[in-house]
């Protein structure tokens, strides 16, 4: 059961769609070392701070810098607000006004920023970004900055290095739910894109930056089809009865042991997309149902005039299914007089650059 908050609880949760690139968005330890540099009267010293990394991602010898949108616009709007200031009062409750004065005239005008160009090439040691300003201000932006970098860059990296492996393939991002919060979800989206790949599964991405979606449906769709009673509304595509002409073929072929659940799905989602008809095939079992099922539906598309669009695997020997199930489309298409090699195949879950392989 989910449990609601009392109030005092509510009143420390974040808001949910919460603006984080802000003069708070750093470490207390950056914001001590700067009281402690502003009663030195040391806070406005020249200073030069130099952003790397140590070791390349993944076992690699390079990495794809990233993150110049988020670092250009959070040092574009650098402010602390009333609102910031009376609360870092309540952690640093000993300073002086004099700081706080300072605090809300402090500003990144004063900044000089170079280095790497977002997509390049990078390698350890050498500097990604070079930052020249004052002290205190260099080290109340240092922990913001790696962030908007070291996340973006390593998604960038490893997209690059899928996008490579995958030999011309496309490569669709599907990470939403399994992103760290929404923040690490929105820029791994991006990220992804950038570094190569050819689209993403998530929504709030696309409609933001105009990034490709894509996606079909998912187990809990199949397996919530039981009975033909279920497909009562959305069995007919204009005068065909989709499910009449599927049971036929399945007569024909001989697969009357595949599911009829998963039929039943698949008919109840070709009726919604006939002409890009795309289904996931391992609810059951892949090779024995799920792709006949697949197939099945095809063929009756076809005789409509519409061509299937593909098929996803998301368990199981990917290797493996992906070359039998094209076997089996190719051949029983063919069995027909149809040409169903444009059908293609997509791969999902924990596809790592091993899996790829």
């Amino acid at each position: 059961m989910i449990k609601a908050p009392s109030q005092n609880e509510a009143a420390v949760l974040p808001e949910a769609h919460h603006d984080w690139s802000n003069p708070l968005f750093t470490d207390l330890y950056q914001l001590t070392m700067a009281y402690a540099e502003w009663r030195g009267k040391r806070q406005d010293d020249p200073a030069i701070f130099e952003m790397f990394f140590r070791k390349s991602p993944f076992d690699g010898k390079y990495a794809i810098f990233a993150g110049h949108d988020e670092v250009y616009e959070f040092l574009e709007n650098y402010k602390f607000t009333e609102e910031h200031i009376t609360y870092l009062k309540s952690l640093i409750p000993q300073a002086e006004d004099g700081f706080w004065d300072w605090l809300r005239k402090l500003d990144c005008s004063s900044l000089r920023v170079e280095g790497a160009q977002d997509g390049e090439l990078v390698f350890p040691e050498e500097p990604l970004l070079r930052l020249h300003g004052p002290l205190a201000l260099l080290q109340l932006i240092e922990s913001p900055l790696l962030n908007f970098t070291n996340f973006s860059t390593l998604v960038r990296t490893n997209a690059s290095r899928l996008k490579l492996l995958s030999k011309g393939k496309g490569c669709i991002e599907f990470g939403l739910r399994r992103a760290q919060g929404p923040n690490g979800a929105m820029t791994a989206s991006k990220y992804s894109f950038l570094g190569g790949f050819d689209g993403s599964s998530n929504v709030y991405n696309g409609f933001l930056t105009g990034t490709p979606v894509a996606g079909t449906c998912a187990h809990s769709f199949i397996m919530s089809y039981e009975k033909e009673e279920d497909i009562q509304h959305s069995r007919m595509l204009g005068e065909t009865d989709l499910f009449a002409e599927s049971m036929k073929y399945r007569e024909k072929l001989g697969w009357t042991n595949t599911n009829l659940g998963e039929l039943y799905a698949f008919v109840a989602f070709a009726q919604s997309y006939p002409g890009s008809f795309s289904s996931l095939v391992d609810s059951y079992s892949t090779l024995d149902s799920g792709v006949k099922n697949f197939v099945i539906v095809s063929l009756v598309l076809k005789d409509l005039g519409y061509d299937a669009k593909g098929i996803r695997l998301d368990s199981g020997d990917l290797a493996h299914l992906s070359r039998e199930c094209k076997k089996t489309i190719r051949e029983t298409g063919a069995q027909f007089g149809h040409d169903f090699s444009h059908i293609t195949v997509v791969a999902s879950n924990d596809i790592n650059e091993k899996s790829l392989r």
